[in-house]
């Protein structure tokens, strides 16, 4: 059994659990109880707030985690990124009041910034050499510049439609973000074995992302112009069909480029195109 801490509530409870059930793991919903076990898959899930999870991993209370990288970097605490999750995706910036003229960093020299991230902060401060009164605040940072608690702040942007709602601008990106999973450093041999076996669930999940099965009806003479275009994975399945001078292709194409590639088959003769969804692709 292995026991994975996750954020209790928000987005990242909401990805954190779709990504588990992709995987084939069952999470009992219960929105009482600290602590679930799933029916299906050795493993427990301990529901934490997401600035509890570094520590709580780290100290082995948990093995795994599934942790922003803002709070992540913030805490500092001695865990094993184990893969980057690619959802939860956001970033921390500093932003100031609109309206008024930002000239560059030297901007925020011997000002007042809120934020719930001060340890980040204070590191990019000092690599850019800038003298600032860090603020620190545990919730609704975005106010304070409103009510004369700091001239600018340092926080999570994701739609940027906050900082827009209280009149403030982005003026500076320090870190990108996005879910983590985590590990203990000194998982067992059995842990280690159930970790491998969750990574390669998620691994077959995460393959399958943004990708769609295509089969078409391809005219022989056209078949090798019909290959040369396709982006799929490895080479295409490319069967005869019962009426002569016919092929089945079957492939998969990366969602950014179905459009695209889609068009070219068209125009190359292919017919019959037959898109579905991939639920998991094993590579």
């Amino acid at each position: 059994m292995i026991r994975i801490a996750v954020q209790s509530k928000g987005r990242l409870f909401e990805d954190t659990i779709t990504l588990l059930a992709e995987a084939g793991i069952k999470i009992p919903s219960s929105k009482r109880t600290l602590l679930v076990q799933s029916p299906n898959f050795p493993v427990e899930v301990l529901y934490l707030r997401d600035d509890d999870i570094p520590q709580s991993v780290a100290t082995g209370v948990a093995d795994l985690g599934i942790v922003g990288e803002n709070e992540f970097v913030e805490r500092g605490e001695d865990a094993e990124v184990v893969r980057r999750l690619g959802f939860s995706r956001c970033r921390l910036s500093l932003a100031i009041p609109k309206g008024i003229e930002y000239s560059g960093m030297e901007w925020f020299e011997g000002r007042k910034i809120a934020t719930s991230y001060p340890g980040i902060l204070r590191t990019f401060l000092k690599e850019k050499g800038v003298k600032a009164d860090v603020h620190v605040i545990t919730g609704s940072v975005e106010i304070s510049p409103g009510i004369g608690l700091a001239d600018a702040i340092f926080d999570i942007v994701s739609s940027g439609s906050t900082l827009v709602s209280n009149n403030l601008r982005e003026v500076e990106i320090v870190m990108q973000s996005e879910a983590l999973l985590i590990a203990n450093k000194a998982l067992d041999t059995e842990k280690r074995a159930i970790l491998d076996d969750l990574l390669f669930r998620i691994e077959a999940v995460k393959a399958a992302e943004d990708k769609k099965y295509v089969l078409m009806n391809v005219p022989s003479e056209r078949l090798q112009e019909v290959i040369a275009v396709l982006p799929g994975a490895k080479s295409p399945t490319v069967m005869p069909l019962a009426t002569p001078g016919w092929n089945s292709v079957h492939t998969v194409i990366d969602e950014k480029r179905f459009w695209e590639v889609i068009s070219q088959l068209k125009v190359l003769g292919a017919q019959g195109i037959l898109v579905i969804p991939i639920e998991k692709m094993i590579l």
